[in-house]
């Protein structure tokens, strides 16, 4: 069996960073006896089966057997997203929106919610995202929470996280 894990490491250098962090992809093989090669998309087939600083988005991850006898593609997601929103229209920042599954799945949701866990606007990541305000009205600074649902695979998934909105 071939199982892939996904691992983030945050990067704790401030609100200077745009997304949250070092995307990793751990390919691994399950009750495999033999010797692999990894291929993350259309890049050189390696032996080792880290892929380190991944870009968000869709990506394709092949392990093959080095003697022949079988590989496999596995299609995964990375998901990112701003750490921060400054919808103050100068066109940098103005709008909030999950990046790496737009083409993956177009039925996945986002919902953000405001600190005390009410719901203030459902979206979908194929959209322009969300602008800060709620029925019209610019919400104040503040951190803002989020949860995506979406399916990888025939597998519903699910991705927490949050972001500041600064005015």
């Amino acid at each position: 069996a071939f199982a892939i894990n996904q691992v983030i490491h945050t990067d704790s250098s401030g609100i200077t960073e745009t997304y949250t962090g070092t995307h990793v992809i751990h390919a691994s093989v399950e009750d495999g006896l033999g010797e692999y090669v990894f291929q993350l998309d259309d890049g050189a087939f390696q032996e080792g089966d880290v892929f380190i600083d991944v870009l968000p988005g869709l990506h394709v991850v092949t392990i093959k057997d080095i003697n022949g006898c079988g590989s496999v593609e596995i299609e995964l997601s990375v998901i990112d997203f701003p750490q921060f929103i400054t919808p103050n229209q100068d066109g940098y920042h103005d709008t909030w929106n999950i990046i790496g599954i737009a083409t993956g799945d177009p039925t996945a949701k986002i919902y953000i919610f405001d600190r005390f866990g009410k719901l203030l606007k459902q979206i979908s990541p194929l959209g322009e995202g969300w602008d800060g305000n709620y029925n019209g009205n610019p919400l104040p600074s503040s951190d803002y929470w989020f949860k995506v649902e979406y399916t990888e695979n025939d597998i519903q998934k699910e991705f927490k996280g949050h972001f500041t909105l600064k005015r």
